[in-house]
C-alpha cells in the first residue's frame, strides 16, 4: 500500500494575525526552493528575502518575516507572499528553518520576529 506524505500548506504555520492586507507583502525572494513557513532574512544590499541564516552577514542572519506559501526560484529571484508584520500570531512547531540551527539560534530568531510584532508560540 502506498504511503502518502502531506506536505507544508501555504500559512499553515499561522495561528492568528490582526489584518492580512497589513500584516503581509509580496516579496521577492533570493534563489533556492523554500517551503511555507521558511523563516526568512532581509539581504541588506538588494532588498530581498532568503532563508534565515544565523551565521550569515550579509542582512539573513536576523530573522524579519515568515513565508507564506511555497517559493520555487530554482531559476532566479521570484515574488512570493511573507508575513512581515504583526500583530501575528505564529506555530512554532510549523515554523521551517534553513540547515541544521541551534536552539539558542531558534530563540534569537523567535525573538527577532517578535520585534517585528510576530510572536512565535
Amino acid at each position: 500500500m502506498t504511503t502518502l506524505v502531506e506536505g507544508k500548506h501555504p500559512g499553515g504555520f499561522l495561528v492568528w494575525e490582526a489584518f492580512r492586507d497589513y500584516t503581509r507583502e509580496t516579496i521577492t525572494v533570493a534563489a533556492g526552493t523554500l517551503e511555507p513557513g521558511t523563516v526568512l532574512g532581509k539581504i541588506t544590499a538588494s532588498g530581498k528575502y532568503a532563508a534565515h541564516d544565523p551565521a550569515a552577514v550579509d542582512g539573513t542572519e536576523t530573522a524579519v518575516a515568515v513565508l507564506w506559501g511555497k517559493a520555487d526560484e530554482s531559476t532566479g529571484d521570484a515574488p512570493a507572499v511573507a508575513v512581515v508584520r504583526g500583530p501575528a500570531i505564529v506555530n512554532r512547531h510549523d515554523l521551517v528553518f534553513a540547515g541544521t540551527p541551534s536552539e539558542g539560534e531558534i530563540a534569537a530568531a523567535h525573538t527577532a520576529l517578535l520585534a517585528a510584532g510576530i510572536l512565535v508560540r
